[in-house]
């Protein structure tokens, strides 16, 4: 049985640990408000991006640039986003496990795996599994800028155009509401291969016919490398405000699981203070009957 101060110490740290976890929850309600507005504002534009190249490339002709070219499926970049920090739930351990699988996956099948990541979390996971990743880029959770896209989208481009990998895949979680997030995995690469939002893959053959102004080589040259780093970007504010919001519902969790343990062992310091006052008592009380018989 502890004794009452030990209780006491117990309680005080317990409330400690509570104002941590309240101060973490605000802390996070102020980040994830600000990064919510910004992918908030950029969705729209990312999806429309998106459709209208998916539009483009299948009706393209696929020599026209090349990340319009589909090669046969030998190398694929798996690009990982995870934080760099944890007290955030089960987001890291979500989209891990997640990845994981998929790479397995890939690995039956037998292709060759190409593994790039983001956050401390990721590399850490893959490097204790024997995984290590190509390329990692870190630092950037609560920190992401449009910059830290364009790097990534380069290293990206780069391998594929020079045949390194022969697809690449992002895998990320999307942010829905502040109490899910959703586990995407994304084909970003060959163009003309993309998947609609709705998760239903390319239709049939496009037969519209589209003007291009100036030809079509420059509009391609420009927009095709842009609509990459305007995906990554997407997904890296996607991953940003999911994390902020998991980590914002796991400290509101653990403050109220604070309250309730202090509940609990201020009863049970309340129990043990009642015991030595009746154990005093009764010493008393033996006492006095003690001198009686005297």
């Amino acid at each position: 049985m502890p004794t009452l101060r030990d209780l006491r110490k117990k309680i005080k740290s317990i409330q400690s640990t509570k104002k941590i976890t309240k101060a973490m929850k605000m802390v996070a309600a102020a980040k994830l408000r600000r990064v919510q507005d910004r992918m908030l504002n950029f969705r729209p534009y990312a999806i429309s991006m998106s459709s209208v190249l998916s539009d483009l490339a299948a009706v393209a002709e696929r020599q026209l640039h090349p990340l319009l070219a589909v090669r046969g499926r030998k190398t694929v970049e798996v690009l990982v986003i995870t934080s760099d920090k944890g007290l955030c739930g089960a987001f890291n351990t979500n989209i891990l496990r997640a990845a994981a699988n998929y790479i397995e996956s890939l690995k039956k099948e037998g292709f060759e795996i190409s593994l790039s990541v983001v956050g401390r979390k990721a590399r850490d996971y893959f490097r204790r599994r024997n995984l290590p990743a190509r390329k990692i880029w870190i630092g950037l959770s609560g920190r992401i800028a449009y910059t830290n896209a364009q790097e990534i989208a380069s290293e990206l481009i780069t391998n594929y155009v020079s045949e390194t990998v022969d697809e690449v895949v992002l895998v990320y979680n999307e942010f829905k509401s502040l109490a899910l997030q959703k586990i995407s995995i994304v084909r970003l690469l060959p163009l003309g291969k993309l998947e609609s939002e709705k998760g239903q893959s390319e239709v049939g053959p496009i037969t519209a016919d589209f003007l291009y102004e100036p030809v079509v080589e420059a509009l391609f040259e420009m927009l095709l490398p842009k609509h990459i780093e305007i995906q990554v970007y997407r997904a890296l504010l996607e991953s940003s405000a999911a994390e902020e919001a998991a980590r914002m519902t796991a400290m509101e969790n653990a403050a109220k699981n604070c309250e309730d343990l202090i509940q609990r062992v201020t009863l049970l310091a309340n129990k043990v203070r009642q015991a030595s006052i009746t154990k005093d008592l009764m010493d008393i009380v033996g006492g006095v009957e003690a001198l009686k018989v005297k």
